[in-house]
């Protein structure tokens, strides 16, 4: 969704993107980066239709050959609507020459993330006043081998359905208790047919290659 604001809020986030200072091999070293600010200068300029039309004036229905202005921007990606359930896709993959080459770096992740210093200041499903909004992990895929061939494995929690929790968060509703705890539960590991229960520390110890949250605020 592009949208068009004042430029004084138009790069406001819920949380202040400064105060992170997040940690280079986490997701949120790869958010951070994911959503900066990007200057568009040069061959990358913007097409601007106001300044086109204070130039030119305005567009007329002719075949004649119609001139441009393009000027300097700044442009932010941030999410603009809080999903209930977030799925995150590492890229695991780099150009090697003319081959591709698996990224076997760990990149850490918590059990807990909370997204609002990488969501727009009006961010629509999150009530007034908040400056969180937290999700809990709840799933990570994993992919062992090379860009040739390999195994995926998957951890998942098993837990108890919070059906109040779930209501408030579709309807953009908060709890009246900050919940910044992860959802209780019981790790599995499944390869195939073989499943095993794990510790939380196995689970963010992995190699993630998709990870699953659900919204608790």
């Amino acid at each position: 969704e592009v949208s068009t604001e004042d430029p004084e809020t138009a790069f406001c986030t819920l949380a202040n993107r400064e105060d992170l200072n997040p940690e280079e091999g986490s997701i949120h070293h790869c958010l951070y980066q994911f959503t900066r600010n990007e200057k568009l200068t040069g061959t990358n300029k913007l097409l601007c239709d106001v300044c086109t039309q204070r130039h030119y004036g305005p567009k007329k229905n002719t075949k004649s050959e119609k001139k441009y202005v393009y000027t300097n921007a700044k442009k932010q990606m941030l999410i603009s609507l809080a999903p209930p359930i977030l799925t995150l896709h590492l890229k695991r993959f780099q150009q090697a020459g003319f081959n591709l080459r698996k990224v076997n770096r760990h990149i850490k992740f918590p059990e807990v993330i909370d997204l609002a210093p990488f969501c727009t200041a009006k961010c629509k499903n999150v009530a007034e006043g908040n400056t969180k909004v937290l999700y809990s992990l709840y799933g990570v895929v994993e992919h062992s081998g090379t860009m040739r061939s390999g195994h995926y494995t998957a951890y998942a929690k098993m837990r108890s359905m919070n059906n109040h929790l779930s209501d408030l968060v579709l309807r953009g509703q908060s709890p009246q208790a900050l919940e910044t705890e992860p959802v209780k539960g019981q790790w599995f590991h499944i390869s195939d047919t073989h499943v095993q229960p794990v510790s939380a520390s196995k689970v963010l110890s992995s190699q993630a290659y998709l990870l699953f949250y659900e919204r608790l605020l």
